[in-house]
């Protein structure tokens, strides 16, 4: 069954902002969140509009200290649009009963729609129905239909819109002492009788942003400006049955966009041009249309219904508009302002589902990180290190972004925030350029851009390496791993932790494919690129001899997170669970306890995993032998075991690792965490963050589990290799692909075989390599393979998490829904977050 909407049922003040969140609409250029017209930002509601890339910097002072901080900045507020009775209030959840009340997101065609009907009293009522789009045809545009009908009321009806600069950056409660108001020179006007616009700037970054909205069909009334905004004001007669339609046409414009000189201009222009509501609709109705079809999921069940609703907010934060963007991924989408619009690693999870469906955005998500390369060299070079050090986060220039402070808000204390020091996220980088131009055959970028920036990764590992004669292998010091939680030695005067076993083998990876890349380089642009970065013989030597002797610690028979991890002591899981119920934040109980989480074997999100979650087993393998290691299946499992019962799952992206993992030897271990990372955000298992935008990284990385993660999909040498290993809760489900020329290549697992086909084209065939065969098949042709029984593998270490009365006590809920839940329906949200 296909599955087309997200359906609320009933006015609950504590869900708004988790359905605000799920409810928002994008195009990729810009994003507004679901918020209601008629209310403003409170302790309920939080109406925010974010255009990508838009960011500015201000000071704050913050426990004694002047802090520094960039924000994707909430934008002027073109949602506004309120009414009431004359003479009384302005009707709202909170001003007038609310009788009935429906939100229905319609993921076919992007469009919001709700129903509201506002009691009045003596048996009257006002019934408001509205749709809403952000169209994904017009970048610039988002359109709001209004309908009023009245039931035992004859009178007026007062309309009163909006486009508000009266904003700030407020929705994250744990930022609010941070100075959040970004918007300045705000000015107002009238462009024709039924059009007004609205100008003002950044504070610091000096973006200039024009909004221009026009309002109809009835002609406006007054039109008139606010101290920070521009109003128009219009009066409907009301008769019992007789519907009254308001609609209102808005168009966004910043002074980054390309080809135009007035952000202003362009969105009068702009929404002056727009054809009416149905016309819009009709036109953004086909753009989506055209995303479905290139992006083609078909899975079964709850699961699938989930699946899409993710893929429909990875599509709304990164659309083919983003191609045309100077924008990397933001961790929380366009759709609220936790991590403050950064872009992390989490473009590690996002873009090898897009390099299969949308190389283009690909290129250009990875272009963000190009020309932020001197950037990073110059990173490097303030802490005396050769190459390139990527940020942990990173917004308009590249600099480090990562806060000095973070608020723990269960102690609130403000503590030193040593998340800078995963230097990983450079690895991150690498690769997605790796795996871009393997999956698209890019060779121009794997030339160019891309070996620039492989090699200069690469650099810095090789100069971040030191010689420890004691060990006789190589080591990196002072870096903070994944994991988040250890930052430090415990007891010790500074930050940082020696020899991270992800940071370790991912900089044996970079340094051993760049040494690849070069081989493989043209002869003269290889010889272009080391007189460029002059890179000699010397170096290269260097790097060979690093990338076969980084240090890898183990202990007790398993990988170690870091040097010194088995020395750590034993938490009280069962103590701290009996007491606390909800351990994921287990970094903040601790803290607000005097304790730190620095003194235990105790992971927010097993990082030794990550491995398994990046590598396939064979090149896991391949890794560590070459680091003079046998990491055979014994290991691994052991490995994997020791994490599980040592872990949090503090993060969204946990779920997925282990999920992605486990498939390979433990299918129903793998379901219980699969599961929890596809309920990540529509349960807002972390207690209230969803509210402050979506996780962009695990929606996407569950697209990404079924695309390659259950497939065994890679591609690599030329060739799409497959090697399936289907849950039995996922064991029959389509997609389609686009790989290097072809487009819409279909992909369908059937309980026990594979059947791939290739659209006509004059592109070459593609070869199919499976474990044991290898097929080549035609544009054109359809083939369809019988695969082996998946091997029979005795259980290894602990049973499956399971359903709350029978989980052990160190694993994940296994989440399923509630009986009384509605089909369409998300759960309730959990506590507010701690």
């Amino acid at each position: 069954m296909r599955w087309e909407h997200w359906e609320y049922d009933g006015y609950a003040p504590a869900d708004e902002r988790l359905r605000e969140s799920l409810c928002t609409l994008g195009n990729g250029y810009f994003a507004t969140r679901g918020a209601l017209p008629e209310c403003a930002a409170d302790d309920v509601h939080y109406p925010g509009t974010y255009v990508a890339g838009c960011y500015d910097r201000l000071t704050s002072q913050v426990a004694g200290r002047r802090v520094d901080n960039e924000d994707l900045v909430n934008l002027p507020n073109w949602l506004p649009l309120r009414f009431r009775v004359p003479g009384g209030d302005w009707l709202t959840p909170e001003t007038a009963p609310v009788l009935e009340h429906r939100q229905v997101l319609h993921l076919t065609d992007g469009v919001l729609e709700r129903r509201t009907r506002y009691g009045l009293g003596a048996g009257r009522v006002l019934d408001v129905r509205q749709r809403r789009l952000v169209h994904m045809g017009d970048p610039h545009l988002a359109a709001l239909r209004t309908e009023f009908t009245a039931e035992g009321v004859t009178g007026e009806l007062e309309v009163e819109a909006a486009l508000d600069a009266d904003v700030r950056n407020a929705g994250v409660a744990r930022y609010r002492e941070l100075d959040g108001r970004h918007l300045t020179r705000v000015r107002t006007g009238a462009a024709a009788p039924d059009t007004v616009w609205l100008r003002c700037r950044t504070r610091t970054s000096d973006i200039r942003i024009g909004m221009a909205a026009r309002l109809g069909p009835a002609a406006p009334v007054a039109a008139g400006d606010g101290p920070r905004g521009a109003v128009q004001r219009l009066r409907l007669p009301l008769s019992p049955g007789r519907t009254r339609t308001v609609d209102k046409t808005v168009a966004v414009h910043t002074s980054r966009d390309p080809a135009i000189a007035d952000p202003v201009a362009a969105a009068v222009d702009r929404v002056g041009a727009a054809p009416g509501f149905d016309a819009l609709l009709r036109t953004h109705r086909r753009a989506w249309d055209q995303l479905w079809r290139r992006t083609a999921l078909d899975v079964p069940g709850r699961a699938g219904e989930i699946l899409r609703l993710h893929l429909f907010h990875v599509l709304q934060t990164l659309s083919p508009h983003t191609a045309d963007l100077d924008v990397g991924v933001p961790a929380r989408g366009l759709h609220g302002e936790a991590y403050r619009g950064h872009v992390f690693w989490d473009e590690l999870f996002v873009l090898p589902f897009l390099d299969l469906h949308f190389p283009e955005v690909s290129r250009a998500l990875l272009h963000y990180r190009y020309r932020r390369l001197e950037r990073a060299r110059a990173a490097a070079r303030a802490i005396g290190r050769r190459g390139a050090m990527y940020p942990w986060q990173s917004a308009t220039d590249g600099r480090e972004e990562s806060q000095a402070l973070h608020l723990n808000p269960r102690s609130g204390r403000w503590l030193p925030d040593h998340s800078h020091l995963q230097r990983h996220v450079g690895s991150a980088v690498a690769y997605n350029v790796w795996r871009y131009c393997e999956a698209s055959g890019d060779t121009e970028f794997r030339h160019t851009k891309g070996a620039e920036m492989l090699l200069e990764i690469a650099r810095f590992w090789a100069d971040s390496a030191t010689w420890d004669d004691q060990l006789g292998r190589h080591r990196i010091r002072g870096v903070v791993g994944p994991d988040e939680y250890h930052d430090a030695y415990p007891g010790a005067s500074r930050p940082g932790l020696d020899d991270n076993a992800y940071t370790n083998v991912t900089a044996a990876w970079v340094l051993t494919r760049t040494l690849e890349l070069l081989d493989t380089l043209p002869g003269p642009r290889r010889r272009e690129l080391t007189a460029r970065t002059g890179l000699d013989d010397a170096e290269l030597h260097r790097w060979q001899e690093v990338s076969r002797t980084l240090h890898v610690p183990f202990h007790d028979g398993v990988v170690s997170q870091f040097e010194g991890y088995g020395d750590l002591a034993e938490l009280d899981w069962d103590g701290y669970r009996e007491r606390y119920g909800d351990i994921r934040r287990l970094d903040r109980l601790l803290e607000a306890e005097g304790d730190t989480v620095n003194r235990y074997k105790a992971s927010k999100q097993a990082d030794v995993l990550m491995l398994g979650y990046l590598f396939s087993p064979a090149e896991l393998r391949s890794l560590f032998a070459r680091l003079g290691h046998e990491l055979d299946e014994e290991t691994w499992t052991r490995t994997v075991d020791h994490y599980l019962c040592r872990t949090s799952h503090g993060s969204t992206l946990s779920g997925l690792v282990h999920g992605w993992v486990l498939a390979r030897d433990r299918r129903a271990d793998a379901w219980a965490f699969v599961q929890e990372a596809l309920r990540g955000d529509i349960a807002d298992v972390q207690g209230g963050t969803t509210g402050e935008g979506i996780h962009l990284g695990a929606m996407a990385g569950t697209l990404d589990l079924v695309q390659r993660g259950l497939t065994g999909l890679e591609t690599r040498e030329g060739a799409l290799w497959v090697d399936p290993v289907p849950l039995p809760e996922l064991s029959s489900y389509g997609m389609s692909l686009r790989y290097r020329g072809h487009w819409g290549v279909e992909l369908r697992l059937r309980r026990g075989r594979l059947e791939v086909a290739v659209p006509s084209s004059d592109e070459s065939p593609i070869d199919v390599r499976l474990p044991d065969r290898t097929v080549c098949v035609e544009p054109g042709e359809t083939c369809v393979l019988v695969l082996p029984p998946p091997a029979d593998r005795p259980p290894h270490g602990p049973t499956a998490p399971g359903p709350p009365a029978d989980r052990p006590p160190h694993g994940p809920t296994a989440p399923g829904p509630p009986a009384d839940r509605p089909p369409h329906g998300p759960t309730a949200p959990g506590p507010a977050p701690d």
